[in-house]
């Protein structure tokens, strides 16, 4: 009679650990840049609403400021991943909104965000601009 032992071996645990390890290399980068991309959206949201800002206060005044509290809003999104710096020229008639990534986000290969008075939208990280925007 031959008695028949249960579980795993050795090399089926070692296979079986492998496999996990491959899929976690190819998973992780994605993820990651899953997560960069959807963190955007906190600082597309704060351009959104300094830009609609700007152009009420446009109206009124007839000048863009470079103040986020004359403006009404804050200079940090929501979830603070980006951070707004307002240029505005002497003359007051353009500005140019850059969106400054923060903490987690800093790593993000779109760099900093920016948008004008025209609505062109750039950014200056080495990614392509349509992933970007």
């Amino acid at each position: 009679m031959k008695h028949k032992t249960r579980g795993f071996t050795l090399i089926e645990m070692m296979i079986v650990v492998a496999v996990i390890a491959l899929l976690a290399t190819i998973a992780f980068p994605s993820y990651q840049n899953f997560t960069m991309r959807n963190r955007r959206a906190d600082g597309k949201d704060l351009a959104m609403r300094i830009a609609s800002a700007q152009e009420r206060h446009y109206t009124n005044r007839n000048v863009y400021t470079d103040d986020p509290g004359v403006l009404g809003v804050n200079p940090v999104s929501e979830q603070q991943y980006y951070t707004a710096q307002i240029v505005v020229p002497a003359d007051g008639q353009s500005y140019t909104l850059n969106l400054i990534p923060q903490d987690v986000q800093a790593n993000d290969r779109c760099g900093t965000l920016t948008i004008n008075n025209t609505g062109y939208k750039d950014h200056l990280g080495p990614g392509g601009n349509g992933a970007c925007w």
